[in-house]
């Protein structure tokens, strides 16, 4: 199969474990899709959504570290008051995204909005853009990537994670389901594919046709399975001097 890798690094990276709201944020050792459709739209300038692209992708770094993040907490008032939380980070984080959109190039050449591995102080830039074959085999290993759970030939940290977040502002969370964050080399026997110049599995998340659930928010009616990401359209503002 023909496909697209960029390779994408950074200084640091954190993406926040859903379960934990307050206190000590842990980051989750692996990007989730939505982190990843959330780059493609800053790089495209456009809303990207699983309904549009498919993709995988090989992340790892090279250990973690806490810092010291100033919140400031709001009561319904004007007025807020500043907090310290502690925050776990990634370091010198590598993303090797893969793609069959080839036209996504030019996006990744140029792209609209900085691109991001998690916060919006985590910058992070392209190193290289190619294009590849990814060889069909009935066996691989896979490593530093998410799959789909449940799978009998998997192990490893299970979490809920979404694919994607809808367009409207609040944003909710679209397509969540478990996955299985593999940081452990895992021997697999099936349909795979294989990047062989790196020498480990790719796992391509398909394209979702439609059918996703999204949480019932409270004072909401819960919102249509079907729904569909409406489109995104318009100008962008520039700003004063630039």
């Amino acid at each position: 199969m023909e496909v697209m890798r960029v390779h994408i690094t950074g200084w640091v990276a954190s993406f926040r474990n859903p379960l934990f709201i307050s206190g000590f944020q842990p980051t989750l050792p692996l990007p989730p899709l939505s982190a990843l459709y959330g780059l493609l739209t800053a790089a495209k300038g456009d809303w990207v959504t699983p309904h549009d692209v498919s993709l995988g992708f090989v992340f790892h770094s090279n250990g973690k570290a806490i810092d010291l993040e100033t919140v400031y907490e709001f009561a319904g008032k004007l007025d807020a008051k500043s907090n310290i939380n502690r925050r776990e980070f990634l370091i010198e984080p590598e993303l090797y995204l893969y793609t069959p959109d080839i036209s996504l190039r030019e996006a990744f050449e140029r792209p609209r909005y900085p691109l991001l591995l998690g916060r919006s102080s985590d910058l992070a830039t392209v190193k290289s853009i190619d294009e590849i074959e990814l060889e069909s085999q009935s066996e691989t290993t896979y490593q530093n990537t998410i799959l789909p759970f449940p799978d009998l030939q998997l192990h490893g940290q299970v979490q809920a994670l979404p694919t994607h977040f809808t367009a409207e502002i609040p944003r909710r969370p679209c397509g969540t389901r478990a996955y299985c964050l593999v940081t452990e080399a895992i021997k697999y026997k099936g349909e795979v594919l294989h990047d062989l110049e790196m020498d480990w599995g790719v796992y391509l998340h398909e394209r979702i046709p439609g059918d996703f659930s999204v949480p019932i928010e409270q004072g909401r009616k819960p919102l249509d399975k079907d729904y569909e990401v409406p489109k995104v359209t318009g100008t962008q503002t520039q700003l004063p001097g630039i």
